[in-house]
């Protein structure tokens, strides 16, 4: 498999993954990448048709589609996160974004401790637009938590599983910005080049907050700290990040 990857009719290319999601995308010459915030989650029925309408509005294909922050109730069980990625994949595969497995859009996916929706949606997405003369290259990193990429079980794959002192929690941080970073080198871009970093997580960030997010960089224009959990049963830590110049709430 490619490391990077084109995806030409969306006009962005991406860090192929899963069949769920990819490991982030980045707009080709020409684009850069549009990001629409709603004021409070949609459901995921209700946000694909108003995603649907706000890109046919810009005058763009539907496979501009490039990436999406989602919102769910709860963490899943393993079983559980498939079935929920196989439902939602349905629609990428009827805009054409979505085939034989292939999946070039970027996703993070969490849950809200406190008010959390009571069924999955929508918070943010993004697509591809016309890029305005001089505008700086533009990217979105999937959200990463702390399992590694092997073929097991999450117990088996998350870092410190079922742990979550400092030293633990430290130790999934450096994990999770490790793979942030690479992600970024892929594009030929850092820290340096992103418009905003967020965590994700429930546990007290303080305490390696300088070392693991400041140090390296990722904090340089400030984190947006979400008090909410990974997607899946037993992970505490997530991070995604992005460039994009064009931010608009919806």
């Amino acid at each position: 498999m490619a490391i990077v990857a084109e995806f030409a009719p969306g006009g962005y290319r991406y860090i192929p993954g899963g069949f769920q999601f990819s490991g982030g995308v980045v707009a080709v010459a020409g684009y850069e990448i549009k990001r629409c915030h709603f004021r409070a989650p949609v459901p995921l029925a209700e946000g694909f048709a108003r995603i649907e309408a706000v890109i046919k509005a810009a005058g763009r294909p539907l496979t501009a589609f490039c990436a999406c922050e989602l919102r769910s109730p709860g963490q899943f069980t393993e079983q559980g996160f498939r079935e929920f990625n196989e439902s939602y994949v349905v629609t990428l595969g009827k805009w054409g974004v979505y085939n034989d497995k292939v999946n070039p859009v970027a996703r993070s996916n969490v849950c809200p401790e406190i008010d959390p929706p009571t069924e999955p949606g929508f918070h943010a997405f993004s697509f591809t637009v016309p890029a305005a003369p001089g505008a700086p290259p533009s990217f979105v990193i999937s959200g990463s938590a702390e399992a590694r990429p092997i073929e097991a079980s999450y117990r088996e794959r998350i870092i410190r599983y079922g742990e979550t002192s400092p030293d633990a929690m430290r130790e999934k941080a450096r994990f999770v910005l490790d793979e942030i970073t690479r992600r970024l080198a892929l594009f030929g871009v850092g820290w340096p080049e992103t418009t905003a970093s967020q965590v994700y997580t429930t546990h007290d960030i303080y305490p390696f907050f300088a070392d693991e997010i400041v140090r390296r960089g990722a904090a340089q224009a400030g984190i947006n700290w979400h008090f909410a959990r990974p997607p899946v049963r037993g992970l505490e830590f997530e991070v995604d990040c992005r460039s994009v110049r064009v931010e608009e709430v919806l």
